[in-house]
């Protein structure tokens, strides 16, 4: 009993240690389920080789005991060497494999959080009891019988759900520590009565928005904005408990969703007194179905403010605009169009340098200038100026915040590189309107223009035709196109095709170190490289 128990944990650590990249697609889905499975199901040569290999290990670990007669194998010696060499061989050769199969140059790290580690344990415990008892259930000995062999060889090649098991038997107590550190930081806004709290979402833009809006009210109070990516329930908890000082004036609250109901929790914890809407359009299709459901996630954040309120849209003419006309609080319209907009932009011109333009309001007129490129960053400057607008900000104040913006790292970003091409880094979270700026803006830099992108995912029954669409848009601003994934490339190359695109100037890579290798090859001193979207670990093709 005893040698099964210790193979049993030790063909379980080496599950573990070999699946690590299974944990890290996991992590990566924000140990959502549905998302686990479709990597899984993207990814499957690359889910299923850490199972085969532990089977393999397995299977030679348990040889010797299968091959040895009864004579020799009943001496304690040779009982407890092989037990021992077994050992060895399933830890070591699981540490091995977890190094060899997990992703090399990682985009978003695998990261041994608290709750990583709660799962490991979890998984430790659960896989080794699953192994133990169906031994017991065969009452064999593994190496020795075919029954108890034959469980231990054949448990890994389920590798990938018996991490969604172990996910599901976690999740309780996951969700005990979530609801205390949730509660907590509720306590901690709900003690702050003279905070202003500010809620930010949209299908793309939050990012932008958040760290502009920040910068400009900065001009009058201490703000604390969530940083990078942070717009998840436990994420907001963490900066509320973590970040938010005594001297702290405005919190600023990015929202993501990828679920119907994803923002009324975020503002269960936030309630906001100002909510942004920046933009409603098709992102992350494979998980809302229809656009209609992307707008009634997204406007739950203007269900949830107060009754003294304050909303302010974006003026896309779309669906932004119907939901500032249903929207009964006090609300804000900004844009281009002076008729329309509350708050809006004349004269706007763009260089390689940045963008200037005209803000306005009512009566009021200020010159401004940014380092910001493309019209979506001066709309998002514009919702922003309307909220400082609202906060009392002055117009010289805000035109001040406006000079201090920075771009947002892989948002449009500019970097030069003196005696090689210039790089304008949008790899953030790409979407069909912005990649169409993005391409505006590059049509605006001298010489040789390249695009380099892998197109964009999680559009549902959409993708093949927004990628087309994409292939479209980018035909006439660039002099050569850098494709990444092979598949996956194939519907902007389709749109390119169609557009008249040289086809010998299209390249198609299967990543993006390849890409980066071409680009070399390709541009020189004075050319101009966007790298348009960048996916996840997740979406790399097999």
């Amino acid at each position: 009993m005893f040698r099964t128990w210790i193979l049993c944990i030790a063909a379980a650590v080496s599950c573990l240690l070999s699946g690590k990249i299974l944990l890290h697609y996991f992590q990566l889905e924000s140990y959502q389920f549905p998302g686990y499975f479709r990597t899984v199901r993207r990814n499957l040569l690359k889910a299923v080789l850490p199972g085969i290999c532990v089977s393999v290990l397995l299977a030679a670990a348990l040889l010797p005991a299968a091959v040895l007669n009864a004579a020799v194998w009943d001496r304690p010696v040779v009982r407890a060497l092989h037990l021992i060499l077994s050992v060895l061989l399933l830890t070591g050769g699981g540490w091995f494999l977890g190094r060899r199969l997990s992703e090399k140059k990682a985009k978003k790290a695998f990261v041994l959080t608290a709750r990583m580690k709660r799962l490991y344990a979890v998984s430790l415990a659960v896989m080794t009891l699953i192994l133990y008892f169906s031994v017991r259930m065969t009452n064999s000995q593994p190496g020795r019988d075919a029954a108890g062999t034959a469980v231990f060889i054949c448990f890994p090649l389920l590798l990938p759900l018996w991490i969604a098991l172990c996910g599901l038997l976690a999740w309780p107590v996951e969700k005990l520590i979530s609801e205390l550190y949730f509660r907590d930081a509720q306590r901690i806004l709900r003690e702050r009565k003279d905070l202003i709290r500010i809620g930010i979402t949209g299908s793309w833009g939050k990012t932008s928005v958040k760290f502009i809006l920040g910068t400009i009210l900065e001009e009058k109070y201490h703000t604390l904005v969530t940083p990078a990516s942070f717009n998840t329930p436990m994420g907001v908890t963490k900066v509320i408990r973590s970040q938010l000082e005594p001297g702290h004036r405005v919190f600023v609250a990015e929202m993501g969703a990828r679920h119907v109901g994803d923002i009324k929790e975020m503002c269960r914890l936030v309630h906001p007194q100002i909510g942004i809407l920046t933009s409603v359009g098709p992102q992350h299709l494979d998980t809302f179905r229809t656009v209609e459901r992307v707008a009634k996630t997204k406007y739950e954040l203007i269900d949830a403010l107060p009754e003294d309120g304050e909303a302010f849209f974006a003026d896309d003419g779309d669906l932004c605009r119907q939901l500032y006309e249903k929207t009964t609080v006090s609300k804000h319209l900004t844009g281009t169009d002076p008729e329309k907009d509350e708050v809006w932009a004349e004269d706007i011109r763009y260089s390689p340098e940045g963008s200037t333009f005209t803000l306005c309001r009512g009566g009021l007129r200020k010159d401004c200038t940014t380092q910001l490129l493309g019209e979506l960053n001066i709309r998002n400057i514009l919702l922003c100026a309307a909220v400082a607008f609202c906060l009392r900000l002055s117009m010289e104040q805000i035109a001040r915040g406006i000079a201090k913006i920075r771009p947002v790292e892989h948002r449009l970003q500019l970097i030069r590189h003196p005696g090689g091409p210039n790089v304008i880094d949008d790899a953030f979270n790409s979407n069909i309107r912005g990649a169409k700026q993005a391409f505006q803006v590059l049509k605006q830099f001298p010489r040789k223009r390249v695009v380099i992108t892998p197109g964009m995912v999680e559009l549902g029954d959409q993708e093949y035709a927004m990628n087309r669409e994409f292939g479209a848009a980018m035909a006439d601003c660039c002099d050569a196109a850098v494709l990444v994934g092979r598949k996956r490339s194939a519907a902007i190359a389709d749109g390119l095709k169609e557009n008249g695109f040289p086809e010998d100037s299209v390249f198609v890579v299967q990543s993006l170190e390849e890409a980066t290798v071409l680009m070399r090859e390709i541009t020189g001193a004075g050319d101009t490289v966007l790298f348009e979207n960048d996916l996840p670990d997740n979406y790399t093709e097999s």
